[in-house]
């Protein structure tokens, strides 16, 4: 994203770091209050008619909206958040990631003026750090309710299709809510989806291609390590597009090679 490069350089400084933190702290705040009845949940509703009312702060306050149900839950998903958007924050520098979170944010405003009377939510801005997260760490293992240990890309698929269902079967408020909430990560991965594409194409003609391999041969082998899935069973290989011919890279040098031409 050249764009995002030059406002990186532009005003990278004023990135605001540990934002997960702040979030946190304040979704906390707001369940305190909530759960001892001292403050009513609605001061954290957003629609387009509260805020042509002149409620602009509720753009601040629906930031804060916790997940309402029991403690063990809420710290849950609290731990989850902390977890994977630190991790992205630590992947992408602060500044990147409040751009990927104020674009969440301002699509999800965006959507509540074509639905005024509807409250929206920030549950699928946080659901986008999740599929973000397992976009980039796909063999993360998450104990699920610090019990079952599950692969990050396996609920990160769970999730697209429950998305897919909502986008299909839901109302339209539910519809735009989720087709807001996955428009960051659209802009931070399309090029990253497109190079999957073409890079999965250059996998499945070398699978073609060794169809009647033998046995004891490895299927993939890495161009600049050696290394095979023989020797590494759970690494995941791919083949880059750029190269001249069906080279094959691990996780490690797909992204750190030098290209193959043909003289």
């Amino acid at each position: 994203m050249k764009l995002l490069d030059r406002l990186e350089k532009l005003l990278g400084r004023f990135g605001l770091p540990n934002v997960t933190v702040y979030l946190i702290a304040g979704q906390t705040v707001f369940y305190v209050l909530f759960m001892t009845g001292k403050l009513d949940r609605s001061v954290t509703w957003l629609s387009a008619d509260l805020l042509l009312e002149g409620q602009w702060w509720r753009i601040a306050t629906f930031l804060f909206d916790p997940p309402l149900s029991n403690p063990i839950f809420a710290f849950f998903a609290w731990y989850i958040f902390y977890l994977m958007g630190s991790a992205l924050e630590g992947y992408w520098g602060a500044f990147r990631y409040n751009v990927f979170l104020l674009i969440g944010v301002l699509l999800t405003v965006a959507v509540s003026f074509l639905i005024p009377a509807f409250p929206v939510t920030n549950a699928f801005i946080g659901g986008s750090v999740f599929l973000a997260f397992a976009f980039l760490y796909p063999d993360f293992v998450l104990q699920l309710f610090f019990i079952l240990p599950v692969r990050i890309k396996w609920l990160a698929l769970l999730t697209w299709l429950y998305y897919g269902y909502l986008v299909l079967f839901g109302g339209w408020p539910t519809r735009l809510m989720v087709l807001a909430s996955v428009g960051n990560f659209l802009l931070f991965f399309a090029g990253d989806l497109v190079w999957m594409i073409k890079s999965g194409r250059r996998q499945m003609a070398r699978q073609a291609q060794q169809f009647a391999r033998r046995d004891d041969e490895p299927f993939h082998r890495c161009t600049v390590c050696g290394i095979t899935d023989r020797s590494h069973p759970r690494m995941d290989f791919r083949y880059c597009p750029e190269c001249d011919g069906q080279y094959g890279y691990c996780q490690d040098h797909i992204r750190n090679h030098e290209h193959v031409k043909k003289k």
